[in-house]
């Protein structure tokens, strides 16, 4: 067995991303060798972002879950809202967990190259998700909460603000 074959049965890039909300003060929680979750205070309201590293496929998974309860019988203006928001992203997509009745961002990697690659890959996965999810809770919470129609409730995002007020 050669070195990098050695480095990649050892390799977690769990611990790495550990190390990153350690860095950025955050608590979070090793359920196991290959899963991590940490919740993160947003704008509008908390976020679990949860990670799992699947080492056959070297993949990273993140699921950034967003709390917002649905409490709309129509499931088709969900998926209507979903399609209309995964539209607009470049990275990642969103997803509705029917259990928790609750819409969630995911994102998967494979990761291939150095640590030291792996780590700035991993915090870019991060903020995107956060961001996405921020950008987005207005809108699926109209949706999910209020009954709004998904093009109705996808048209202030389309706007583009000038200035400051």
């Amino acid at each position: 067995m050669n070195l990098a074959q050695n480095y990649a049965l050892t390799y977690n890039p769990i611990d790495l991303v550990e190390n990153i909300f350690s860095a950025r003060s955050f608590e979070f929680e090793r359920r196991n060798t290959n899963e991590v979750a940490v919740e993160v205070q947003g704008k509008w309201n908390n976020m679990l972002l949860f990670f799992a590293w699947e080492e056959n496929m070297r993949c990273l998974h993140l699921s950034c879950l967003m709390d917002i309860k649905s409490t709309i019988e129509d499931r088709s203006k969900i998926f209507e809202r979903l399609a209309l928001v995964n539209e607009e992203l470049w990275v990642g997509h969103f997803s509705y967990w029917a259990e928790q009745n609750m819409p969630v961002f995911k994102h998967s990697v494979i990761l291939n190259d150095g640590e030291d690659v792996f780590a700035m890959q991993i915090s870019q996965i991060i903020d995107i998700a956060i961001k996405e999810c921020e950008r987005m809770y207005p809108i699926f919470n109209v949706v999910l909460t209020k009954g709004m129609e998904p093009k109705q409730a996808l048209y202030p995002m389309m706007m583009e603000t000038i200035g400051q007020a």
